[in-house]
């Protein structure tokens, strides 16, 4: 029996993927023998998007539909899951690309070496200064445009920056300060460094980098230390060395007088008569008159040293002996006229023999010539002070005890010719008669008085027990208890008062 078919209108199926989805129909819908029976027909197609097929006979089993619906819902699973697939595919290799991208812009910026970061700024920030803020520090005045130099804290014109010794402008790369005060490397050295007061040159240093010099206590002369020992000459009277730059006066007998020495120097026997009678005059004035007439006489180096051997008693002289108290009948050379000045050394000088005669205890005063006027008193004064002792009976005194009331004696004349508002006697220098215009009037230059004082320091400074240790201890107790007390018990015990 002959089956009759009917049209079947399936529901729209509008696909936006029609290339392979048509694909997968055209394969499933193909005729087939083996599917339907004799009297179906081909599937017609009614436009691009409705599609129409005849529904198999009913005589067709279940089982047949079925797979053909399966066969179909396959078919668009793989289609979809190939578009899915596509999609995907081409998302990911645009995301790969995009990050290959960004890796190869990442090689080009970064470098090939270590970034280096330094711990400090690279530069330093160059502040801003409005015209009117830099003020010159030597003129005060705005420095503007231009040149110009900053230093210890503030800014300078070129010109204005001066070294504060010579006040020139420094103009060198490197430079001295002084607290605020800038110099020359130069003229700070010229002022800070030593410099030798005899060669005047710069002290120069010793083999550990020091420099090393001498220095007189008293006049702070300054000199190299090997001038100690390369003969340079030395005056006699104040010690001082002899500079390159002057010259001294040779007295013949190994000694050198300096210039300032020179001045008052006394050079023969009568030059020194006045000095001698005045010194005698202060003795009496402290009532210690001399009875007996002592002769004083003035001699060269030579004739005080054969005199000094010539005593009997040498234990009390020191070194350099520059007066001595006689007590022995000599015979010596005296000198009866001054030499003078013949270039750098004295010419013309009369000499004497003269037999000395013992009449008392004393026989004679003997004083080195060409010694500064207050030197020459100042021995005389110590001298005087030994026939003194001699003539009232003070026989066998310690040394210290006798050579320490001398010089007692010694300082207190000079203390009274170099400041007499402190001296307990007035100055003997009205009765004095020297070479010095200024002695003669009575005055004296504040070169003599330097030279005095410094004759007090030689005598309280005095490092010999007998003459240094003598007079501190003797100069103690006449402090406490005067000088007449003091001599007093001199004469009873041989020893000095306490004078503690």
């Amino acid at each position: 029996m002959a089956s009759s078919g009917f049209n079947y209108l399936s529901q729209p199926c509008i696909n936006e993927r029609e290339t392979g989805f048509k694909k997968w129909l055209s394969k499933i819908f193909k005729p087939s023998s083996s599917r339907g029976s004799t009297g179906s027909q081909h599937p017609q197609f009614l436009g691009d998007e409705n599609m129409v097929w005849h529904v198999p006979s009913r005589s067709m089993d279940d089982h047949t539909r079925s797979e053909e619906e399966r066969e179909v819902h396959h078919a668009i699973e793989l289609s979809l899951a190939e578009d899915l697939k596509r999609q995907n595919g081409s998302r990911q290799q645009m995301d790969g690309n995009e990050e290959l991208g960004r890796e190869a812009q990442d090689s080009l910026d970064k470098p090939s070496y270590p970034r280096y970061i330094p711990s400090y700024p690279p530069y330093s920030l160059i502040p801003y200064y409005p015209r009117g803020y830099r003020i010159c520090g030597g003129c005060n005045k705005d420095i503007g445009f231009g040149n110009y130099l900053g230093c210890m804290g503030t800014f300078f014109h070129p010109e204005c920056f001066c070294c504060r010794a010579c006040c020139h402008p420094i103009k060198e790369h490197e430079f001295s300060l002084a607290g605020r005060d800038p110099y020359h490397k130069s003229c700070f050295k010229e002022l800070t460094h030593p410099k030798c007061e005899v060669c005047n040159q710069f002290i120069p240093a010793n083999s550990a980098g020091l420099i090393e010099y001498r220095c007189h206590p008293f006049w702070t002369q300054k000199y190299c230390p090997s001038h100690e020992h390369d003969n340079t000459a030395r005056c006699c009277s104040c010690e001082r060395l002899e500079p390159w730059n002057a010259r001294y006066v040779s007295l013949g007998d190994g000694r050198t007088l300096c210039l300032e020495c020179m001045e008052s120097a006394i050079m023969d026997t009568g030059d020194c008569q006045p000095l001698y009678h005045a010194i005698r005059d202060y003795y009496e004035g402290m009532n210690m008159r001399l009875d007996q007439q002592i002769p004083m006489l003035l001699v060269e180096r030579q004739a005080l040293n054969e005199a000094i051997v010539g005593e009997k008693n040498e234990s009390h002289h020191m070194p350099e002996t520059r007066g001595l108290c006689l007590s022995e009948e000599q015979t010596v050379t005296v000198i009866l006229r001054r030499p003078r000045i013949g270039g750098h050394q004295l010419i013309g000088m009369k000499t004497h023999r003269r037999r000395l005669i013992r009449k008392c205890e004393v026989t004679a005063i003997l004083v080195l010539y060409g010694l500064p006027r207050l030197l020459t008193g100042a021995i005389l004064a110590h001298e005087l002070m030994h026939g003194w002792l001699h003539l009232k009976g003070y026989h066998n005194l310690n040394p210290a005890v006798e050579e320490g009331i001398c010089q007692v004696l010694s300082y207190m004349w000079l203390e009274s010719e170099v400041m007499p508002d402190l001296g307990s006697m007035p100055s003997t220098s009205t009765s004095s008669h020297s070479l010095s215009s200024s002695s003669k009037k009575g005055r004296k230059s504040e070169v003599e008085k330097k030279l005095g004082k410094f004759f007090m320091s030689q005598i309280a400074n005095d490092t010999s027990p007998a003459y240094g240790g003598g007079f501190r201890a003797v100069n103690a107790a006449v402090n406490k208890h005067g000088l007449r007390q003091t001599l007093d018990y001199i004469r009873s015990t041989g020893s000095l008062p306490n004078a503690a």
